[in-house]
C-alpha cells in the first residue's frame, strides 16, 4: 500500500462522502474513487458501503483506518526526524488578531507534546492581512478567518463560528436578543485599508458597502465601537468589555476558522501541523448560551 493511497483512504472516511473527501484533497472525485476500488481489491474485502447520501465504513474498513492513521503518522515522524537531523525542524506560523482563541491554546499543547523537538516561531497579523503573510513567503502555515482570496493556496475548514454584531452597551439594539443586517443599514461601521482583499472586507461588511472609521487590529475596532459608536461584526463567544455587547446576526453566514498554507508546499511540518490542528479544533468547549440561542436562530 502507498502513503497516498491511505491518505486518499484517511480522507474518505473522515469525510465520509467522496465528493467532500476529493475537495479536501484537491483532486476530482474519479481518481479518488478509482485508487478507493484499487485499495478494496489489495485488501481483498471491501471498505465501504456506498449509498446515495454517502458511505459509512466496514467493519474492515475501521480497522484499516486506525492502521492507516498509525502508519501516517510514522511516516510523518520520520520524515521530522530526518528534517531535524538537516536542521530544519523549524515552522513558522501566523496567526490573525489577538489570538485569544481557544483552539489557539489547546492546539499550541497538542502540538507541544507530539513534536518537542520542533522549533515554532509565531508571527502575528493584523486584520488588513487574512493570510498571515502567507503570500508573501512570512510564514509557512497560517491560523485565520476566511473568506479571502484562495488562489494558490490550500485552505482546511476547522470551525464555524456564528456572528454577532458589536454594540455599546447603552445601545437600544443592544437590549435585542437578535439581529438581521437590514437593521443595521443606517449605521457607520469600521472599515478596513485600501487593498485590503475584497472578499474579506465584503464579509465583515455584511455583504455590502459601507462607511466609517479605517481600522487595522481587534483593539481599533472595539474602541472605534467604544468611542464612535461605530458597529462591527465580530464572532460570538469571544469577551467583551463591560461597555460593550454582542448581539447575534440571524441571516449573516458564519465565520470559518481555517488553517491555510499555499499549494503544493510538501514540508511535512505543515501536514503534521494540519492534522493536530484538525483534532484540536474538533474538540471544542462547550458553547455559552449566546453560542446557543444564535445557532437555534
Amino acid at each position: 500500500m502507498e502513503l497516498r493511497t491511505l491518505q486518499y483512504f484517511v480522507a474518505v472516511a473522515e469525510e465520509l462522502h467522496f465528493g467532500r473527501a476529493a475537495t479536501r484533497l484537491h483532486m476530482t472525485q474519479p481518481p479518488l474513487s478509482r485508487a478507493i476500488k484499487q485499495l478494496e481489491t489489495e485488501v481483498g474485502a471491501r471498505l465501504f458501503v456506498r449509498s446515495p447520501t454517502g458511505v459509512t465504513l466496514t467493519a474492515v474498513g475501521s480497522v484499516l483506518l486506525d492502521e492507516a492513521r498509525a502508519l501516517l503518522d510514522h511516516a510523518d515522524r520520520v520524515r521530522l526526524r530526518v528534517s531535524a537531523a538537516a536542521g530544519a525542524a523549524t515552522i513558522t506560523v501566523g496567526i490573525l488578531g489577538d489570538g485569544t482563541d481557544p483552539g489557539v491554546s489547546r492546539l499550541a499543547a497538542a502540538y507541544r507534546r507530539t513534536h518537542p523537538g520542533i522549533e515554532i516561531r509565531i508571527r502575528t497579523t493584523d486584520l488588513t492581512d487574512p493570510t498571515c503573510g502567507l503570500r508573501a513567503g512570512l510564514v509557512d502555515v497560517a491560523l485565520t478567518r476566511a473568506p479571502f482570496d484562495e488562489t494558490a493556496l490550500t485552505v482546511r475548514a476547522l470551525r464555524a463560528d456564528p456572528v454577532g454584531v458589536v454594540l455599546r452597551a447603552d445601545d437600544p439594539l443592544a437590549r435585542r436578543d437578535r439581529l438581521r443586517l437590514a437593521e443595521l443599514s443606517d449605521r457607520r461601521w469600521f472599515q478596513f485599508p485600501r487593498g485590503t482583499d475584497p472578499a474579506w472586507q465584503s464579509y465583515w461588511n455584511g455583504g455590502r458597502p459601507r462607511e466609517g472609521p479605517v481600522v487595522r487590529a481587534v483593539q481599533e475596532c472595539l474602541q472605534a465601537v467604544l468611542w464612535n459608536g461605530t458597529v462591527g461584526l465580530a464572532p460570538l463567544g469571544h469577551d467583551l468589555p463591560a461597555e460593550l455587547a454582542v448581539v447575534p446576526l440571524i441571516d449573516m453566514a458564519p465565520s470559518r476558522v481555517v488553517a491555510v498554507w499555499n499549494e503544493g508546499d510538501t514540508n511535512p511540518l505543515i501536514r503534521s501541523f494540519i492534522e493536530i490542528a484538525t483534532a484540536a479544533y474538533r474538540h471544542r468547549a462547550p458553547a455559552t448560551s449566546i453560542d446557543a440561542h444564535a445557532r437555534e436562530q
